[in-house]
C-alpha cells in the first residue's frame, strides 16, 4: 500500500519486470493509468502477466462523474485471463488490488486462494478503503511488507528461497 495515487501500481510494474527478467513465472495483473486531458479521471487497464493481453476495466462515465468507474466485465475478463495462466503454473501471482470488487466475493479473490492453497507466494496491493476487507479475507496470513521494489524483492526471495536472485 504505497501513498501517492497510482504508486502502488508503479511499485508493482516494477517488481513484476524485475522477476521475469530474473527467470520467475510471474501471473498476474499490473494497472496501467493513462491520464486524459479531457473527460475526467484516467483510463486504467490492466496489462495480464506476463505477456498481455491489456484490459481496459474502466468506463468513461463523464467529466462530472463521481461514480465508480470500473468495467466489471472487462475486470472479469483480466481474471479469466489469470486463472487460465494459473492453472498453468507460476512462481509467483501479483494482483494489482484488492479493491471493491473482491472486498465483495468477486473478482481475484479465487485466484488468490487458488494460489495460497499451492503455496505460490502472492503480491496483492491494497488501499485504505479495502484494507480491513482484504485483512478478514486472508484471515491473518497475509505479511505487510513496504511498497518498494526492493523490499517486495526481498520478501519474494525470503519466500521462494535462496536458490533465486531478485
Amino acid at each position: 500500500m504505497a501513498p501517492g495515487r497510482g504508486d502502488t501500481d508503479l511499485v508493482l510494474q516494477e517488481v513484476a519486470e524485475t522477476l521475469m527478467k530474473r527467470g520467475l513465472r510471474v501471473v498476474g495483473t499490473v494497472q496501467i493509468n493513462t491520464e486524459r486531458e479531457t473527460d475526467g479521471p484516467c483510463d486504467m487497464d490492466v496489462k495480464v502477466l506476463p505477456d498481455g493481453p491489456v484490459v481496459r476495466i474502466s468506463q468513461s462515465l463523464g467529466r462530472e462523474s463521481r461514480g465508480c468507474r470500473l468495467d466489471p466485465a472487462a475486470l472479469e475478463t483480466a481474471v479469466g485471463e489469470v486463472q487460465a495462466r494459473l492453472g498453468q503454473g507460476a512462481d509467483v501471482l501479483i494482483i494489482n488490488k484488492f479493491g471493491k470488487h473482491e472486498a465483495e466475493g468477486r473478482g481475484f479473490r479465487e485466484a488468490i486462494a487458488f494460489a495460497v492453497e499451492r503455496e505460490i507466494p502472492v503480491i496483492v496491493g491494497i488501499n485504505g478503503l479495502n484494507k480491513d476487507a482484504f485483512l478478514e479475507f486472508c484471515g491473518g496470513v497475509a505479511d505487510e511488507i513496504a511498497a518498494s521494489g526492493p523490499a517486495i524483492n526481498d520478501w519474494v526471495k525470503e519466500t521462494i528461497g535462496s536458490t533465486i536472485t531478485v
